[in-house]
C-alpha cells in the first residue's frame, strides 16, 4: 500500500498537450508556404489535389483548412474555370473589424481605451519623428483647421470630433513600427465606434478645443525639431487631458439621462394620480 508521504513526494507530471486538429496544422503550413515562397495578392495556391498529396490529407480536411484561411481574410476561393485559392491581402479595416467583433460583447470603457492610449500614443509620436515629412506636417495642419472653430451645426460638430482622432491616425502613419501604429489606429477606431463615445460626440456640449489644439501645434513644432523627449511629454499631457475631458462629458451625459428619467417618472405618477 502506498503511504501518503510517498504520494506527496511524487514529481508533478505535466498533462499531455492537446493534439492539434489536422486542419489547423495545414492552415499554419500554408501560411508558412505563403511567406517562404513570397506569394503576393493575386497569386494562386497549389490546386486542391496537390495540397491533398502534399499534406497527406483528405479532400474535406484540405477544404476546411482553405475555408479557415478564407475566413481569416488571407485567401479568396474562386469556383469555375480558372478558379482556385488566391492570396488576398487583408485590409487594415477588415483586421480592425475582426478585433472589434471580439470586443463587441466585452464591457469596454473609455478608461480602458485611454489606459492604452496614454502609453502608446507618446511612443508612436516619438517614433514618427524620423519619418514624417513636410507633406505629413501639412496634412496635420489641414486637419487642425477642420476643428479650430466652433461648429455651425450638428453635422459639422460630428465631423470635427472625427477629425480630432484622425490627427493621431496621421501621426501613426509615419511610425516605423507597424504593430505600434496599427494598435494606435485601432484604439482611435474604437473611440469612433464605441456607443458611449458616439453619444458624447453628438451632444452640443462646449468642447475645450483650445488646449488640445495648442498641444497639437506644440507637438508639430517638437516633431519638426526632432525632439523626441518633448514629443513624448506633450503627447502624454495631451492624452491625459483628452481622457479627463471625455470622462467629464460621459459623467454629464449620465447625469442628464438620470435627470430625464426622474422627470419622466414624476410625470407618469402625476398622470396615474389623476
Amino acid at each position: 500500500m502506498t503511504s501518503s508521504s510517498t504520494v506527496a513526494n511524487l514529481p508533478d507530471v505535466a498533462a499531455p498537450a492537446a493534439k492539434r486538429k489536422r486542419t489547423d496544422e495545414i492552415v499554419d503550413a500554408i501560411k508558412r508556404m505563403i511567406v517562404e515562397h513570397g506569394l503576393e495578392p493575386g497569386d494562386r495556391l497549389p490546386q486542391e489535389r496537390e495540397l491533398m498529396a502534399q499534406f497527406e490529407a483528405g479532400k474535406s480536411t484540405v477544404r476546411e483548412a482553405l475555408k479557415g484561411l478564407e475566413v481569416q481574410g488571407l485567401i479568396r476561393v474562386r469556383t469555375g474555370p480558372g478558379g482556385g485559392a488566391f492570396i488576398e491581402r487583408m485590409s487594415e479595416g477588415r483586421a480592425m473589424s475582426l478585433l472589434s467583433n471580439f470586443l463587441f460583447a466585452k464591457d469596454l470603457s473609455i478608461a480602458n481605451i485611454y489606459a492604452m492610449r496614454k502609453v502608446l500614443e507618446p511612443l508612436v509620436a516619438a517614433d514618427a519623428v524620423e519619418l514624417i515629412d513636410e507633406a505629413g506636417f501639412q496634412r496635420l495642419g489641414e486637419i487642425i483647421a477642420i476643428y479650430d472653430h466652433e461648429p455651425a451645426d450638428a453635422q459639422e460638430r460630428w465631423h470635427q470630433r472625427m477629425a480630432e482622432l484622425d490627427f493621431h491616425g496621421v501621426v501613426a502613419e509615419y511610425s516605423s513600427n507597424p504593430a505600434l501604429a496599427f494598435t494606435c489606429r485601432f484604439l482611435q477606431r474604437l473611440l469612433k465606434d464605441l456607443t458611449v463615445c458616439q453619444d458624447i460626440y453628438q451632444q452640443p456640449e462646449p468642447v475645450l478645443r483650445s488646449t488640445g489644439i495648442q498641444h497639437q501645434r506644440d507637438l508639430i513644432a517638437a516633431m519638426r525639431r526632432k525632439d523626441k523627449q518633448a514629443v513624448q511629454a506633450i503627447m502624454t499631457e495631451h492624452m491625459q487631458e483628452a481622457e479627463q475631458h471625455m470622462l467629464d462629458l460621459q459623467a454629464r451625459l449620465e447625469d442628464r439621462f438620470l435627470e430625464e428619467s426622474r422627470q419622466g417618472a414624476t410625470k407618469s405618477r402625476k398622470v396615474v394620480a389623476r
